[in-house]
């Protein structure tokens, strides 16, 4: 078996939806904006275009806001994912999975009370360990974290940029042709304002 571990470090939300509703409708969107990315790349390469004129040297302002965001590579790593998804062949979407939303949500609520950070949490442990309270996976496993972005949209392209991580963890593990299943949880965070967590899997049966 095999697993593929990466990481990135990357407002009030209506008051009358409930915490959890509101992360779960998020957690939904972060899964659709991924498979829009898996199933037309080129399209996806598009929004990056656009997010690229928002640049200026090594940090970026979104619209509407007047709050420079610092980057470590600045459009290098932008164009570099463009190029990557201008020549990328659509992949197949990938599915829900309540298992293994389960096993990210572990570590996004402990994350979201303590404000630490990484893959491994001192009360819900490591990726696999997760995973495994929830069900059986197959073939391969892999998570995503992401820390600070709002909105679907955003986190998604800051995964597959993958600024100032050397191996592009974060873009091999979302567009791995070995993933056909996902669980997604995000929540806020105490230092980052936002966390998500994605958990992949090739195959998985949840625990009865």
């Amino acid at each position: 078996m095999m697993r593929l571990i990466c990481i990135t470090m990357c407002a009030l939300l209506a008051l009358a939806a409930p915490a959890a509703a509101l992360s779960h409708t998020l957690a939904m969107q972060v899964l659709a904006e991924t498979n829009l990315a898996r199933t037309e790349p080129r399209t996806y390469a598009g929004f990056l275009r656009e997010f690229r004129t928002q640049f200026r040297g090594k940090y970026y302002v979104l619209p509407g806001s007047s709050i420079r965001i610092q980057t470590s590579e600045g459009v290098t790593a932008v164009d570099e994912a463009i190029r990557f998804l201008s020549r990328s062949k659509p992949l197949p979407p990938l599915t829900w999975s309540d298992g293994l939303a389960a096993a990210a949500a572990e570590l996004a609520d402990e994350q979201g009370r303590s404000g630490a950070t990484g893959h491994t949490g001192r009360q819900s442990h490591g990726m696999r360990e997760r995973i495994e309270r929830h069900g059986e996976w197959d073939g391969m496993i892999g998570e995503n974290i992401a820390y600070g972005p709002e909105g679907p949209r955003n986190l998604v392209m800051q995964l597959i940029v993958d600024d100032g991580v050397a191996n592009r963890g974060h873009r091999i593990n979302t567009f791995s042709p070995s993933f056909r299943t996902a669980g997604i949880a995000c929540g806020p965070h105490p230092r980052f304002g936002n966390m998500c967590v994605v958990d992949f899997a090739r195959g998985f049966r949840e625990s009865r």
